[in-house]
């Protein structure tokens, strides 16, 4: 068996930091699934679908990044693609405390699994989900911070949004 990892998130949207991280796990693994796990705590501008469809995209030139989603627990979707490993992406310390928190329960719900951590690139450390959004909202300029795609979807979004 090769090696397999999981890179969990909600994605909405998928900014160039997160596509450091896959780029980057995806040299070291043999497969990694990018998987959309519905967070019930979000409130998600875009559709999982629709999340899907855009990292589908950006990642369609790394052969062995596949793209997923999945209600549930982690180590369960882990377990059911033989992953051996779930890769995090640590922006700064912040992030830490709460990512140990979750790497202690998934070793508690399944220790056949180990969770990897990757820094992000210093020049994305700053770089959210949120922010993005909040800056395409208001027209800002996101161009360095997501792929065009996304930035196209983004755009588009919003100016529905402005219609009604």
């Amino acid at each position: 068996m090769g090696s397999i990892a999981v890179c969990p998130g909600s994605f909405d949207p998928v900014t160039y930091g997160h596509l450091d991280i896959i780029k980057r796990a995806a040299k070291v693994f043999d497969k990694v699934y990018v998987v959309i796990l519905n967070n019930s705590a979000k409130n998600p501008l875009f559709t999982v679908e629709e999340r899907v469809h855009l990292i589908e995209e950006v990642t369609k030139a790394i052969p062995n990044v596949s793209v997923d989603s999945f209600q549930g627990l982690l180590v369960d979707y882990a377990k059911s693609v033989q992953a051996n490993a779930i890769i995090r992406g640590l922006r700064a310390v912040s992030d830490f405390e709460y990512e140990m928190q979750i790497t202690s329960m998934n070793r508690v719900l399944n220790e056949e699994i180990e969770t990897f951590f990757i820094m992000t690139n210093n020049q994305y450390s700053f770089l959210s989900s949120s922010i993005v959004k909040e800056a395409a909202k208001y027209k800002g300029s996101i161009s360095e911070l997501v792929p065009p795609e996304v930035e196209r979807a983004l755009n588009e979004k919003y100016s529905k949004y402005k219609e009604k």
